[in-house]
């Protein structure tokens, strides 16, 4: 049978076929606008997700036996908030992940209502791009669309939503809504009081791989489809990425090279960092994981490269970088301000330590650089609750650069895992589907047939050494210029 994974992103919509032996048929790639009406923030109309996704499908099975879909699940761009009237109307664009406007909510959260009785609840603090601190500025900002909400959902879970008619999210996804009881996996009462809802603008919360329903009649047909193919919850971006690349289970490590950036380490196990610094989620495979999360990673070097390089050809730019670990220019990759572990909207991306012989790759290097140094913040983090992390898998558009798999290695001191397909959340959603439809009896255990490591990036114990010292250096920045930002 066939298995589809839509990975609904911030520039883009990837669809995925896989059949059951996990052979990756064919890919396709719809993008769509993204919006930035004030500084700070940032947003995209749902509509635009739904017709990407359905010209996306539409080509994704031009040419396969269609008898053989069996079900469809989801990878997608965490936090948004999506916001539905009683006719099923989008009330206002979607505020994303990537939003810096909600720093007083934010601020009102864990300043008033407290981090301690947030953590206590959900076992998480506020950040600016949680969904809680946006339904907040909503109600205080737009208080005549706030009173219309009828519905409350997640990009991908709009979706579903429009796929086929049940309104649902999962676990993984909504953890990061400040709305969930993680440890608990149900709603937070105290939080839906806190946030001025109710529980039934909430949608009904699933396990990752559980089906949710099938496609509607109209949406099989449009499609070509059986009415009888499964719709399937599907998980959280990262969640999602991290099935695809295995880290399921007790104890392993993935970092993402995306838009953001992160580093997710699963856990059979629930558990808090006593200062929040890293989030505590519900794991697509039933159990749960510690992940810090940077807002801009593989888009720093997006916004370098093409913004202002006017460079197309990112490898070019990276080949002329020979001297690893001898850089004298730093680069804080805080484009969209931070999140793990600052926690600070208002942070911002600077170039230090440039001279007169300072050159266009010293600059690029500092780049890939910062994003490492930044990841390495929250890995940090995560060693010092005892956790001990020797090697880890990468993902993401990032990890597609043989010079910054390098870095990631000698900065982290981990051997890095390469796997050998690296399609990240659309392979994820399309192993749910499979779990979902019955072909796996979990995720474990699909994860463990599918996922095969091809190459493995060993730290240089060298190189290690210089990093360290360039490490230490980098984490002094932050903290001496936070007061400028």
């Amino acid at each position: 049978m066939y298995y589809i994974g839509v990975d609904l992103g911030t520039s883009a919509v990837k669809l995925l076929l896989m059949d059951g032996e996990g052979q990756i048929l064919k890919i396709v790639s719809k993008e769509y606008p993204l919006y930035f009406p004030h500084p700070g923030w940032s947003e995209q109309n749902p509509e635009d997700w739904y017709a990407g996704t359905m010209a996306g499908l539409g080509e994704l099975l031009e040419d396969c036996d269609k008898d053989k879909v069996a079900g469809i699940s989801f990878g997608g761009q965490m936090h948004g908030l999506v916001v539905l009237d009683r006719e099923d109307r989008v009330i206002r664009p979607a505020i994303l992940w990537n939003d810096g406007r909600t720093g007083r909510q934010t601020d009102y959260l864990n300043q008033t209502i407290g981090k301690e009785k947030l953590s206590a609840c959900t076992a998480n603090i506020a950040f600016a791009g949680f969904t809680a601190p946006k339904i907040l500025w909503m109600k205080e900002n737009e208080p005549d669309d706030h009173k219309k909400i009828a519905k409350i959902m997640l990009p991908k879970d709009y979706l579903a939503y429009k796929l086929s008619g049940s309104f649902c999210t999962d676990v993984s996804d909504a953890s990061g809504m400040l709305l969930l009881d993680v440890k608990n996996r149900c709603w937070s009462k105290e939080m839906i009081q806190i946030c001025g809802i109710s529980e039934e603008q909430l949608p009904r919360l699933y396990e990752s791989y559980e089906v949710v329903g099938t496609l509607r009649p109209g949406i099989a047909a449009q499609l070509g489809l059986s009415r009888d193919v499964k719709v399937i919850a599907g998980a959280g971006d990262n969640a999602a990425a991290a099935v695809g690349t295995g880290t399921v289970g007790d104890g392993r490590c993935n970092i993402s090279l995306g838009t953001s950036g992160t580093i997710f380490i699963s856990s059979k196990k629930f558990g808090v960092d006593e200062n929040n610094a890293l989030h505590s989620f519900a794991h697509a495979d039933g159990n749960y994981h510690l992940m810090g999360c940077m807002l801009s990673a593989a888009s720093c070097n997006k916004w370098w490269n093409e913004d202002i390089l006017r460079a197309a050809d990112f490898a070019s730019e990276q080949r002329g970088i020979t001297k690893l670990g001898e850089n004298q220019v730093f680069y804080l990759p805080y484009l969209m301000g931070e999140r793990s572990p600052h926690n600070d909207p208002k942070a911002r991306a600077l170039f230090m330590g440039m001279t007169m012989d300072t050159t266009r790759e010293d600059m690029t290097q500092a780049v890939l650089e910062g994003v490492s140094f930044g990841l390495r913040d929250s890995l940090e983090v995560a060693r010092s609750l005892g956790l001990k992390i020797q090697r880890t898998k990468i993902c993401g558009g990032g990890a597609k650069s043989p010079l910054w798999k390098r870095m990631i290695a000698n900065i982290m001191n981990m051997k890095v895992d390469v796997i050998e397909s690296e399609e990240g959340p659309a392979l994820g959603g399309a192993m749910l589907a499979a779990v979902g439809c019955g072909e796996y009896p979990d995720v474990e255990t699909i994860a463990s047939k599918l996922v095969k490591v091809i190459d493995t990036v060993e730290p240089e114990p060298e190189l290690v050494e210089k990093y360290e010292e360039r490490y230490q250096k980098f984490r002094k920045i932050y903290p001496t210029v936070k007061a400028l930002f």
